[in-house]
């Protein structure tokens, strides 16, 4: 694999994995755009890189997460040591912990049936269409619920609907922050809490596929590379996304998706590709 190659898809995994516009779609769809065949068939080989990509972007988002991270594990130990009202952050922190378990479940039985839910690019552009029209819509809703309102049957929707997010195309922290915005959840709550239920889920899927990870030695410079990147742009997509809504809506971002889905399926319709 090419620097240039690994470099690229480091910094597209990283942007797109909490900008909500989908990780995993872009990652399909950039080597086809390109006719890139930097694995070969090897599909062992390109999940590993696949994992090294996100642990990349998840270092990123531990690093900018980093106070919110120590704030609610802490006030979730303290919680569970005594057991008092689970109010504040301890109910934010549970709240996050039980969002990761049907996400998990969903990803398991995925998991189980398929390995490569990208490989049929209409179905990507397709997903990317229709959620970014579902995040423009919802979007519209006012802010009607803080946090704290949120009970257990809306962490499991939340969970439920990141599940969606493993078709490439759907978008995690793009679900997700739609869920929220349907639930009456402000902006920039629905991005930060998205940003932080995604941390154990990513964590979760890079330790399902650790096992099945062999780099040979002359692959090591693309994955650093890819995971150097992936960190990076994975800290700045965070920054970019709350500044973001801090000013304005998510219109521009849902035209983006809307965009980016109609020019693919065109090339595909008109044979270019």
């Amino acid at each position: 694999m090419p620097l240039l190659h690994a470099l690229i898809l480091g910094f597209v995994q990283g942007l797109t994995e909490f900008l909500p516009i989908s990780s995993s779609g872009h990652l399909a769809i950039v080597p086809w755009l390109f006719n890139w065949d930097d694995f070969g068939g090897n599909s062992s080989l390109e999940n590993s890189f696949d994992v090294a990509l996100h642990l990349g972007t998840l270092l990123g988002a531990i690093i900018y997460l980093r106070s919110d991270i120590a704030r609610y594990s802490k006030a979730a130990f303290q919680w569970f040591a005594s057991r008092g009202p689970l109010t504040g952050d301890a109910h934010t922190a549970v709240f996050i912990g039980v969002t990761a378990i049907p996400t998990g479940i969903i990803g398991l039985i995925v998991l189980s049936f398929t390995k490569d839910l990208g490989d049929r690019i209409w179905l990507v552009a397709t997903c990317l269409i229709l959620f970014g029209l579902v995040l423009w819509q919802v979007d519209k809703k006012k802010t009607t619920k803080d946090v704290d309102q949120l009970t257990l049957r809306h962490a499991i929707f939340l969970g439920s609907m990141q599940g969606l997010a493993f078709q490439p195309g759907v978008s995690r922290s793009g679900v997700t922050i739609s869920a929220f915005r349907l639930l009456g959840i402000s902006r920039i709550e629905a991005a930060k809490l998205t940003f932080l239920m995604s941390l154990p889920v990513i964590a979760g899927a890079g330790l399902v596929k650790i096992f099945e990870v062999e780099i040979p030695s002359e692959w090591i410079p693309p994955f650093l590379i890819g995971m150097g990147a992936a960190a990076i742009s994975g800290w700045l997509s965070i920054h970019w996304l709350i500044q973001l809504v801090s000013k304005t809506n998510f219109k521009s971002i849902a035209t983006y998706r809307v965009a980016v889905g109609i020019f693919v399926l065109l090339l595909l319709l008109f044979g270019f590709r």
